[in-house]
């Protein structure tokens, strides 16, 4: 059963967009932008994480300042389609070193995967290594990504 969605008002609302924009802004800064009490901002953002609305902070790192200039989206199909094995196969691709992403798709193919390696032959080597390996992946297509843009989001972008 899915989780309730919660009720996010016109403040709740204007908190995301303005840490849409700028998701380093401390409570201070954020209370001072939208015109909220420190307390209210820091109350509304504390209601915002525990009901799962904010799931958390995330560090963007150039990947290829680590040494990891290829990347490519590797699409997995399998030739069977048993809970216990598509469960176990998500869960050791999705661990696996070098994954950004891992999406579990409907359509022709079952699973994405966002991978950064070194090279030509790391790529080769992760499919033979971390995929082909599972007895129910029937067939990979690799494609190489050339260019990567992040999109705006849902959320409306507040004015600095």
């Amino acid at each position: 059963m899915a989780k309730a969605q919660p009720s996010l008002d016109s403040v709740d609302r204007r908190i995301l967009s303005a840490l849409g924009t700028n998701p380093e802004l401390t409570n201070k800064a954020l209370a001072a932008r939208l015109g909220l009490a420190e307390s209210t901002c820091a109350y509304r953002l504390r209601a915002l994480r525990d009901s799962g609305v904010i799931t958390g902070r995330r560090l963007d790192v150039d990947v290829r300042s680590l040494g990891y200039p290829l990347q490519a989206v590797i699409k997995v199909r399998l030739g069977s389609h048993s809970k216990e094995h598509v469960e176990k196969l998500y869960d050791d691709l999705a661990t696996t070193h070098g994954v950004i992403q891992a999406f579990h798709v409907a359509g022709a193919d079952d699973f994405h995967l966002h991978v950064a390696v070194e090279d030509a032959e790391a790529l080769r080597d992760f499919v033979l290594q971390h995929v082909t390996v599972h007895r129910v992946v029937r067939q990979t297509e690799t494609q190489l990504v050339f260019e990567l843009r992040e999109g705006p989001g849902v959320l409306p972008r507040d004015s600095p």
